[in-house]
């Protein structure tokens, strides 16, 4: 696969799939996503977090498990998927916090008083469904591994990125990043 590829390959998952609802809330997978990397770019994250924070839930977007699957009763692993899908595509400073972005909520809960209250019920239904709030002693590991204080700042971004009509670049404003994180 060429470098231009991955980077069209994502974009078609966004153009095939990123239309629909993201989950429970009022914006589209491409329009959260989007919100998302608008964060990062904001705060002048690195090329990397700005990817990963593009592209964070992509694994909602590869899996088959159909829409909306935590309305269900099924978590989907899209962390898992997603990190999967990316690793060969794009280096680990991308798939990783992608891959630990679930964990990082579940952190986050345990550790930050108030957190928990930020987030939407939606995400409240899937915290469950991810093993909820962590015990002190995985909150101290979980922050400790590779990617983990990236993955904080992306579950942060991720929280807020659900606003409906804000307005931001498309997607190939985004493109530059991608390709400076692509696995060589």
């Amino acid at each position: 696969m060429s470098d231009m590829n991955a980077i069209d390959e994502v974009s078609e998952l966004f153009l095939g799939g990123g239309g629909r609802q993201y989950g429970g809330e009022a914006v589209t997978q491409l329009a959260h996503a989007l919100q998302c990397a608008l964060s990062a770019e904001t705060e002048h994250a690195s090329p990397a977090l700005i990817t990963a924070a593009l592209l964070h839930d992509i694994g909602h977007l590869t899996h088959r498990f159909g829409p909306r699957p935590a309305a269900r009763g099924i978590d989907d692993r899209h962390e898992q998927g997603g990190a999967d899908y990316l690793a060969s595509r794009f280096e680990p400073a991308v798939s990783e916090p992608v891959r630990l972005h679930v964990d990082a909520k579940r952190y986050l809960c345990a550790v930050e008083l108030g957190y928990f209250a930020t987030l939407s019920p939606e995400s409240v239904r899937s915290l469950e469904l991810q093993g909820g709030v962590f015990s002190t002693a995985e909150a101290e590991d979980f922050i400790r591994r590779p990617f983990a204080a990236d993955a904080v700042r992306l579950r942060r971004w991720d929280e807020q990125a659900k606003i409906k009509g804000l307005e931001t670049p498309d997607l190939a404003h985004f493109k530059i990043y991608m390709a400076k994180c692509l696995k060589q």
